[in-house]
């Protein structure tokens, strides 16, 4: 097999850089050997998804309007780590936020890439079960809806377009299909 040239980054500036993303410029060489420019975002935390199920087989929702995309999100509950921290840590603080659950087990079920076209942002997705009701403490920025909906319905919401979080559809699809099997 023949192997296959890499991209040649031949100069690198970054462009922009704040608390959550840095976004890098680079001047670089393709694989057919022309100059061009490729943009890359590189997010500073994981982001992290959790699909909580109960005894009853019943998921939680967390709705919000999410400004970038200028409308209302059905989403599961999610948030991000900080990349060298304890990503199942980070999970469980973020379950017990935005929805007052706390999960006695936990299952690493999903590793994804977000959009590697244009950044390099990493999610991880947990199932997580024998859940216990506490109280939400979402952040000042979150104004959320929590919903309580069996796991066949946050199936058929994605396969409507009613989830459209990458994350979200993926765990949702994931979980779905291992229950099924």
């Amino acid at each position: 097999m023949k192997q296959k040239k890499l991209w040649q980054i031949l100069s690198s500036n970054t462009i922009y850089d704040n608390n959550w993303i840095r976004v890098r410029e680079d001047k670089v060489l393709n694989p057919a050997e022309k100059e061009g420019i490729y943009t890359t975002v590189h997010f500073k935390n994981k982001a992290i998804g959790i699909i909580p199920i109960d005894s009853n087989g019943f998921t939680y929702l967390v709705g919000q309007y999410r400004y970038p995309l200028n409308e209302y999100s059905w989403e599961i509950p999610m948030g991000g780590g900080k990349i060298g921290d304890d990503i199942l840590a980070s999970a469980k603080r973020e379950l017990e936020e935005e929805t007052g659950l706390v999960a006695e087990k936990w299952t690493n079920i999903m590793r994804i890439h977000t959009s590697n076209s244009v950044t390099d942002e990493e999610g991880c997705i947990f199932l997580a079960e024998n859940l216990i009701q506490k109280q939400a403490q979402p952040e000042d920025s979150e104004d959320l809806i929590v919903k309580k909906i069996s796991l066949e319905e946050a199936y058929q919401m994605a396969m409507r377009n009613e989830i459209t979080d990458s994350l979200s559809v993926a765990g949702i699809l994931k979980v779905y299909i291992l229950r099924k099997i």
